[in-house]
């Protein structure tokens, strides 16, 4: 079987580019890396004078035509689209020769309303693959896809960041880290609130009231940043948090390894003008795989794979008490954190493993041969 991946900018290092490096690893190990092919869209959304994103003509060109020049000179069994947004170009491989996609569904962008093109590319897909269950049925019953055939392949933690995890970096400035310390991960961008940030700020006011020597670290950058900051400094702890900002991958392995607790309170609202939540949450895993107890949310994606005082503690993301309790529980009682921790590694490692994807992979495309490519 050949397989032509369709993908959107590989440039950045973000969940769908670390979900699609996986992915085409995955078919190359499966079907040989002489049967697997990538296009991707060939450069980034640049910003347009309304303040959105979008693509230049030119370049959706550029890929489109890439795209045919694939298919006509290599002769794909199938094509997966990483992606919602290049499934239009996997539309017109199928009407021109025939050849069945696949669409990979990875949260807000197919689980509110959605432009004609890309609407009809969704439905015409032979088959959905998504990244939890969370996400496929809230896309299923928003644009009534019932009976469609679909698949579940969750990420891999293993791939999400190539790098040696034995080289150290130095993030302490040369000190030890000696204090009982929370993690989170996320973009810091206006457009993305519902991570939670703000919710953190205010639950660590409490939990600095109980435990006066505990830091909270974060990492990420983005357009909201110094808001943040000053809301630290507004509540008075911008002595106990540390905004770390983009950091090296060898650098994120070494926050994860040496905090405590991670934590990424994260709301879910599938509101169809404008969605907002985690259709998985791979850094979750990043951090169970270090062997770190995870404080998310009851409610989305990440509870699928959080069991609840297990791996960690699930919490409403709308109350900063809850979490500022979850958080003052972890870090006062460390040796019942630490078997929450190995219970996460563990589980992390077993079901989320790149054997593991490789396996579930391996599942889906034999239903889809069995099927005549549905």
């Amino acid at each position: 079987m050949r397989v032509l991946v369709l993908a959107p900018p590989m440039g950045a290092a973000g969940g769908i580019q670390q979900y699609t490096t996986t992915l085409v690893a995955a078919l190359a190990k499966i079907l040989g890396e002489e049967n697997v092919r990538l296009v991707a869209v060939p450069s980034q959304a640049e910003a347009r004078a309304d303040g959105s994103f979008g693509l230049r003509k030119s370049v959706k060109l550029l890929f489109l035509t890439r795209v045919l020049w694939g298919a006509i000179q290599w002769q794909p069994d199938l094509v997966i689209c990483t992606h919602l947004g290049v499934a239009p170009a996997a539309l017109k491989v199928k009407s021109l020769f025939k050849k069945p996609y696949w669409v990979v569904l990875h949260g807000i962008e197919v689980w509110g309303n959605l432009p004609p093109t890309k609407l009809r590319a969704l439905r015409e897909a032979q088959r959905l693959i998504a990244n939890s269950r969370f996400t496929l049925d809230a896309t299923i019953a928003r644009h009534k896809l019932a009976g469609r055939d679909c698949s579940i392949l969750p990420p891999s933690f293993e791939l999400a960041h190539i790098v040696d995890r034995t080289q150290q970096v130095d993030i302490y400035g040369g000190a030890e880290n000696s204090h009982p310390t929370v993690l989170t991960v996320g973009r810091l961008a206006a457009s993305e609130r519902y991570k939670g940030h703000d919710v953190m700020l205010e639950a660590w006011v409490l939990v600095r009231q109980k435990i006066p020597d505990a830091e909270y670290v974060i990492v990420g950058d983005g357009d909201d940043r110094s808001r943040l900051e000053a809301h630290a400094q507004e509540l008075g702890i911008s002595d106990s948090v540390k905004f770390a900002g983009a950091v090296s991958g060898a650098a994120l392995q070494n926050y994860y390894q040496t905090c405590s607790v991670f934590a990424l309170p994260a709301r879910t609202d599938l509101d169809p003008g404008v969605p907002r939540g985690e259709g998985f949450g791979i850094v979750f895993l990043e951090a169970m795989s270090h062997g770190k107890p995870v404080v998310g949310p009851k409610m989305g994606a990440p509870a699928e794979f959080i069991h609840d005082r297990q791996h960690g503690m699930l919490v409403d993301p709308n109350k900063p008490q809850e979490v500022s309790a979850a958080l003052i529980e972890l870090l006062e009682h460390p040796e019942r954190a630490e078997e929450m921790g190995s219970a996460a590694k563990d589980w992390a490692r077993q079901e989320f493993s790149f054997e593991k994807f490789c396996e579930r992979l391996q599942g889906i495309l034999a239903m889809g041969a069995s099927s005549g490519g549905r």
